[in-house]
């Protein structure tokens, strides 16, 4: 059985954000980049079904420009058997993100596609959707639980209302949720030895994969401030503090 692995690369969740001053994007000039953290999670997935026998070969897969192989050698000292860098200088949304991620299904023939369930610097949670649409295969979407028995996965999904398990025929698509897992940490050994193993580099244009990025940023902006805080006497003043501001 054969596994692929979204594995985008954005700031590191421990980096303080900050607005370019004309308000045109985000400032990565010497920022941490590093794995999105859900999909760290999706490759500690892939590995462990690896090691117990239900798949062979785990592919990780990011779309970026060229300085992404670094972060592909992380996937693949981690314990990906391979690695495909399809090579891109512009910003992807879901649309295009899942219909070039269909084009390495095409190419790979996995059994199963797994996903972070969304990314932390857009927070979309469509590309997983949108690719299982567009293969037409389940999807199992959020999961805290993965269960593989020859032919179908069965999937412990976190919802709203608390937890659903569902059964899906692989090959399937597959996004993770916080607690499926802790991502194991990269050894230095591992390190050494990702440098020999295969990437395959491609061309996002040689693809011909069709646009879908549709929308338009016009600026950014940072959140508001948060005002200063009120300390207040007792009980009754906290409540007629909040009736004057008419949030009780």
């Amino acid at each position: 059985m054969k596994i692929l692995v979204g594995y985008k690369r954005v700031v590191d969740y421990n980096v303080r954000i900050q607005v370019k001053p004309d308000g045109s994007g985000v400032v990565t000039e010497g920022v941490k980049l590093s794995a999105n953290p859900f999909d760290d999670i999706a490759l500690e997935e892939a590995l462990r079904l690896r090691e117990k026998g239900v798949a062979t070969d785990v592919i990780v897969a990011t779309i970026g420009p060229a300085d992404c192989q670094a972060h592909l050698r992380n996937g693949l000292a981690m314990g990906a058997n391979r690695a495909i860098h399809v090579v891109t200088t512009q910003a992807v949304q879901p649309l295009t993100a899942a219909r070039t991620l269909l084009k390495l299904i095409e190419k790979e023939q996995p059994d199963i596609v797994i996903l972070g369930k969304q990314a932390i610097d857009d927070d979309c949670s469509q590309t997983g959707q949108m690719l299982a649409a567009l293969w037409n295969r389940p999807q199992a979407t959020f999961a805290s639980k993965v269960e593989i028995n020859g032919s179908t996965a069965r999937v412990t999904r976190e919802v709203d209302a608390g937890l659903e398990v569902i059964e899906v025929d692989l090959p399937a698509v597959i996004t993770t949720d916080l607690r499926l897992n802790e991502p194991r940490f990269i050894k230095l050994p591992d390190i050494m030895k990702a440098k020999s193993k295969p990437m395959e580099t491609i061309a996002l244009e040689s693809l011909g994969v069709e646009s879908g990025d549709h929308l338009t940023t016009t600026s950014y902006a940072a959140p508001a401030k948060r005002s200063k805080g009120v300390m207040v006497k007792d009980v009754a003043e906290l409540v007629a503090l909040l009736k004057t501001k008419g949030l009780v």
